[in-house]
């Protein structure tokens, strides 16, 4: 039989040395100014965000005109402040019992390493990159050196957990001492483990990539053997969050013979516990005592299995997505949801298969990352740190004015037109506010929002560019999406092998946007489980025992074609569009989007697109577009406004949800009925009202807001009652004088004098601006056909006929 063989190791590296010398040092000498994310969060307190006042359809022209005019933004300011012990506060607060967790960032000991005060101090980082898991023991080492004395007494209120572990540290403390005495005849008493006594985990945040110094984002696929035990960052979307539970760092046994407590350290996947006891005394008297495990006095940490998944972007031609099983520990846990897309920093380990599974697997082991540092993509609303360059630039916008518009084109600016549509989307991105009531009814401020239109209208491409700027934004399609896919499945856990529920693309886009692309390919089976979201924003289950009720407060943004492929002019509406009457009143707004050939449009169009091909960015705007970070950031500021509605407001859009069902029911007895006009419809006017006041940082909805969420409800059918012909007038100018011609000898009255007001409201519900209708007043002004008298309050036309009224053909819907 032959000897195994025997290699002698080089030198190895001096661990103590470093805790001592270099690590220490670190933690009591390092200092740093105030965070980026804190300098940040100041600026925004002082951001001034009050003006109310600021007209929706606010323009350069119309500011002239103004008195006074507006001043000039303050721009928010940092106060600079003095260098501190960063980690000594750090570690103050975990000795205060309010910390549980201290980051240790790796640009921090880098500039520590640079700066020469300790010369042991090279290449720290570089071994701390490469053997991140052996670190974390010398640095909570070096963390209970140098910790400070907690300066607040342990009471009643804190937790038990916190009161056994000061009892144990406190007999620690006596024990070294009473072992350091040497008058001392009694054997030292066994000391508590470390592990048992801290109160606090270690994490690493890798180098910030810039330049040369730290790594970008791996995908799982390049994650390579070599890789094992090293830090390493991979980005992924997460697909399959496990509930949090409890995983045994330290256990605790009690004897029944001889009263000791006996502490085991778990460090393995799975451990087996003691049964006799080890002590001494029972070794000495030969008695076996029976061990009784002591939960109270365990150290419990909280576990997450996070499974991720590679982007799409990320996947070779032909290969299919790959995972990554990722393990999170006490506060890394409840930090990622399912959809999210994180950037997971973490110590890259093996694991070997254990019980049944390893006698199966051989010689495999499978592979997981511990996870350290968290960095989410698209933050949450709420979670959004706002940097003071973006604070300025939404200043300089909002002093400009003509707010709603540059928005509005900010969005997916390398689409030609859809102007009224891009400002729909914005409005749905912002949403109304959703109220409960006292006895638990919930009224949804999310707005639905459907684009049915020809092809090649570039739906799905706005679709895409949604799901950019949203928060949680999912993409989806009809065909592609079965119900219990767009809902929730009943499947197997594989941590725990209990049943449990996993969210579909709905549950998923919880408190974001949800968009379904293809949606008139579903089947109505499938479609059907959309009903409740839509309304009601949740799921109800009730498969293989469970029975519960998930959220899905998301906005619905759903792309369809007619039934014909190509929107046919020769049949009514309903039969075009062929979606259930159910759903489509569940839909705050539809839009119909026709391919009509026009002249100066198409060629627009072609010069635009070609422009795109050729420079690989959108055209030169007459103002820089906002990107999708900063378009998310301006979000998250207006949705923290709720508006109220006032009474008179509450009037006037009243009467023109009566005005709306009246004319619904002229147009399903002339067979040209578009949607059905609900009390729904009247909840969607609210809604966009409501997003139309939070844009503008307003606390009120005013009669304008009301007027433009009403001119985008019937600019959404003008498609239908455009003409096809090339060389007729279709021009914006022509049809708002037709309508105000129609307005004064429709009447039968035929004295050709109206009130402007009049004239705003009826020019506005067709679906034309307030600057059309001033531009349309000038120029007809200056060809004598009318005259504006009474100081800007009453039209009154040139030389004026009663005979005018009765050769024109005149239609008063």
């Amino acid at each position: 039989m032959s000897k195994l063989p025997v290699i002698k190791l080089p030198d190895e590296i001096d661990y103590d040395k470093q805790q001592v010398v270099a690590f220490e040092a670190f933690l009591t000498g390092f200092k740093s100014t105030l965070s980026t994310e804190e300098a940040a969060r100041d600026a925004l307190s002082n951001l001034n965000m009050e003006d109310e006042d600021e007209d929706l359809t606010d323009t350069p022209r119309r500011r002239a005109t103004r008195s006074g005019g507006r001043s000039r933004a303050r721009r928010p300011r940092v106060a600079v402040q003095e260098p501190k012990l960063k980690y000594m506060l750090q570690l103050q607060e975990i000795a205060n019992r309010t910390r549980d967790s201290i980051t240790i960032e790796l640009d921090d000991l880098m500039s520590f390493e640079d700066s020469g005060l300790v010369e042991d101090a090279v290449g720290l980082v570089r071994a701390v990159g490469k053997n991140a898991a052996h670190y974390i023991e010398i640095f909570s080492r070096a963390i209970d050196k140098v910790i400070p004395p907690e300066t607040v007494d342990t009471t009643y209120n804190d937790d038990v957990l916190d009161v056994i572990l000061t009892q144990r540290r406190n007999r620690n403390v006596t024990a070294e001492s009473d072992s350091a005495d040497p008058l001392s005849l009694d054997a030292p008493p066994q000391l508590f483990p470390a592990m048992l006594t801290r109160r606090y985990q270690v994490y690493f945040k890798p180098l910030t990539p810039s330049g040369d110094s730290g790594k970008k984002a791996l995908a799982v696929r390049n994650v390579r053997g070599s890789h094992l035990g090293h830090l390493i960052t991979v980005r992924g979307i997460a697909t399959r969050v496990s509930d949090v539970k409890p995983t045994v760092l330290v256990n605790a046994y009690t004897c029944d013979r001889c009263g000791c407590e006996i502490f085991q350290e778990v460090k393995t996947k799975s451990f087996a516990p003691l049964v006799d006891c080890p002590s001494q005394e029972c070794k000495n008297n030969d008695a076996r005592g029976q061990l009784f495990m002591s939960t109270r006095a365990s150290k419990f940490l909280p576990f997450q299995e996070i499974k991720i998944q590679e982007m799409a972007d990320q996947v070779p031609v032909g290969h299919i997505p790959r995972t990554l099983t990722v393990h999170a520990h006490g506060s890394q846990t409840r930090c990622v949801n399912p959809g999210d897309v994180v950037d997971i920093a973490g110590i890259f380990l093996p694991t070997p298969y254990t019980g049944f599974k390893a006698i199966k697997a051989g010689l495999l082991t499978d592979t997981y990352l511990e996870a350290m540092h968290l960095e989410q993509h698209k933050k949450q609303y709420d979670d959004i740190v706002i940097d003071t360059r973006t604070i300025q630039r939404i200043e300089e916008l909002r002093a400009q004015g003509n707010l709603y518009d540059t928005l509005a084109k900010s969005i997916a600016p390398e689409i030609f037109g859809h102007e009224d549509v891009k400002k729909c989307l914005l409005l749905l991105l912002i949403g109304g506010v959703t109220k409960e009531m006292g006895d638990g009814m919930r009224i949804r401020g999310d707005i639905n929002a459907c684009l049915m239109g020809d092809p090649g209208v570039a739906k799905s491409q706005l679709l895409k560019y949604i799901t950019k700027v949203a928060p949680r934004g999912i993409y989806t399609t009809g065909r592609g999406s079965s119900g219990v896919g767009l809902t929730a499945a009943v499947m197997r856990d594989p941590v725990t092998d209990e049943m449990v529920l996993e969210g579909g693309a709905l549950v998923l886009a919880d408190n974001g946007i949800c968009c379904i692309d293809e949606f008139d390919k579903m089947d109505d089976s499938d479609r059907t489980a959309i009903h409740e979201v839509m309304e009601q924003q949740t799921i109800s289950i009730s498969k293989a025992g469970i029975t519960t009720s998930l959220n899905a407060r998301t906005s619905i943004l759903a792309a369809a074609n007619p039934l014909y492929g190509r929107y046919n002019p020769k049949i009514s509406p309903v039969e075009n569009i062929n979606l259930p009457a159910a759903l489509l009143s569940r839909f705050d707004i539809l839009f119909l989007i026709l391919d009509t050939p026009t002249r100066e449009g198409d060629e627009e169009l072609g010069r635009h697109v070609t422009f795109v091909h050729m420079e690989n960015r959108h055209p030169e705007m007459d103002f820089e577009p906002l990107t999708p970070q900063e378009m998310r950031i301006y979000i998250a500021q207006a949705r923290t406004k709720r508006p109220v509605i006032p009474k008179e407001v509450a009037d006037y859009m009243v009467g023109a949800y009566v005005n709306m069902r009246k004319a619904a029911k002229k147009a399903e007895k002339d067979n040209k009925s578009f949607t059905h006009a609900s009390p729904r419809t009247l909840l969607g006017i609210i809604r966009l009202s409501q997003a139309l006041a939070r844009l503008r940082f307003a606390d009120t909805v005013v009669i304008e807001d009301a007027d433009e969420a009403l001119r985008l409800i019937e600019v959404s059918k003008a498609s239908l009652q455009e003409k096809s012909d090339w060389d007729e007038d279709n021009t914006v100018s022509s049809k708002i004088y037709n309508i105000i011609r129609t307005l004064a000898f429709g009447s039968g009255d035929g004295s050709g004098e109206l009130n402007m007001r009049n004239v705003r409201e009826r020019v506005l519900a067709k679906g034309f601006t307030d600057d059309q209708l001033a531009d349309v007043i000038d120029e007809y002004s200056a060809l004598d056909v009318w005259q504006v008298a009474g100081e800007g309050t009453r039209l009154v036309f040139v030389g004026a006929e009663v005979d005018d009224a009765e050769e024109m053909d005149v239609d008063m819907s």
